[in-house]
């Protein structure tokens, strides 16, 4: 579904490695599995690795319940000092935010 909505596979792929530890929690898959899970770049890999799973393992009930992702209170968002001062920027701030939306700056 996700190659689907996004209409790249890889793009798909990329995104539901961040989901793999959530799925399998609690099931017996081994760390080696899991680490190929979350760097499948395709859907054929990704059904490959999914074929070496134990299909016959049981439903691991109480290990496999629980919140995923961010337990407890959520972050409370801050804007940087002075951000909300003006609603004009710089020519170094424009800059900053230009390199910080590309993909290999990290955020």
């Amino acid at each position: 579904l996700l190659v689907e909505f996004f209409e790249d596979e890889d793009r798909g792929c990329r995104d539901i490695r961040k989901h793999v530890a959530w799925y399998f929690k609690g099931y017996p898959v081994g760390g080696d599995l899991r680490a190929k899970l979350a760097t499948a770049s395709s859907l054929v890999e990704i059904d490959d690795l999914l074929g070496e799973l134990d299909l016959s393992a049981p439903y691991p009930g109480a290990a496999a319940e629980g919140q995923r992702g961010r337990a407890g209170t959520p972050k409370r968002p801050a804007l940087p000092d002075g951000w909300l001062d003006s609603r004009e920027i710089g020519p170094a701030a424009s800059t900053a935010l230009a390199d910080a939306e590309l993909d290999t700056s990290g955020g």
